[in-house]
């Protein structure tokens, strides 16, 4: 298992990044992040998006499951190595999926993540920000997860950017979304 996600994330954070395809996902940059509400937190505690921002904002990404997903245990061990680097640009990481909070706490457990995960089990905050992936009917085990997003906010919760790739099969990199953060800062003096 180890090493087939060894290659799944050279595989997958290897390959050209081709972040932001010729479609729209999500809100648009610019816009008010849709609210969250208070999903449970990995510990069962209620967190609202205001309890998840650093100084400066917040790096939120919607993934479909840490439980089965090999692509998104491969993405989220990833951004995992670049916590410190996000939190000394003075944002905070947090993730989306319709996990239960027991699963993610199992995976947090288990790959030693530094991070929050929230759970939205009956996928209303993925349906808020418009990420169902519409592929999988009810009754498959897989309804109700989002099309993969990481989106950068400002304190006040407006869209700064967004990254995210055609496929699933594909995540941009956490090298990526720190490029991203600078471009951010930069543009802001």
């Amino acid at each position: 298992m180890r090493m087939a996600l060894a290659v799944l994330l050279f595989v997958g954070l290897a390959l050209p990044v081709l972040a932001n395809p010729d479609f729209e996902l999500g809100p648009p940059t610019g816009s008010k992040a849709p609210a969250i509400g208070t999903p449970l937190d990995q510990t069962g505690k209620p967190r609202s998006i205001e309890s998840l921002m650093g100084e400066k904002g917040l790096v939120l990404f919607f993934f479909r499951s840490a439980d089965w997903c090999p692509y998104c245990q491969a993405q989220m061990m990833d951004l995992n190595t670049g916590v410190a680097d996000i939190e000394k640009r003075g944002y905070r990481l947090a993730g989306i999926s319709y996990d239960s909070p027991q699963i993610l706490a199992t995976f947090i457990e288990r790959r030693g993540i530094k991070y929050t995960l929230l759970s939205d089990p009956r996928s209303e905050v993925i349906d808020r920000y418009g990420l169902r992936d519409p592929q999988y009917p009810p009754g498959n085990r897989a309804y109700g997860v989002p099309r993969p997003i990481i989106f950068i906010l400002d304190r006040k919760g407006m869209i700064q950017d967004k990254l995210y790739e055609a496929t699933y099969t594909k995540r941009p990199p956490v090298g990526l979304v720190i490029e991203t953060l600078d471009k951010i800062r930069a543009a802001s003096r």
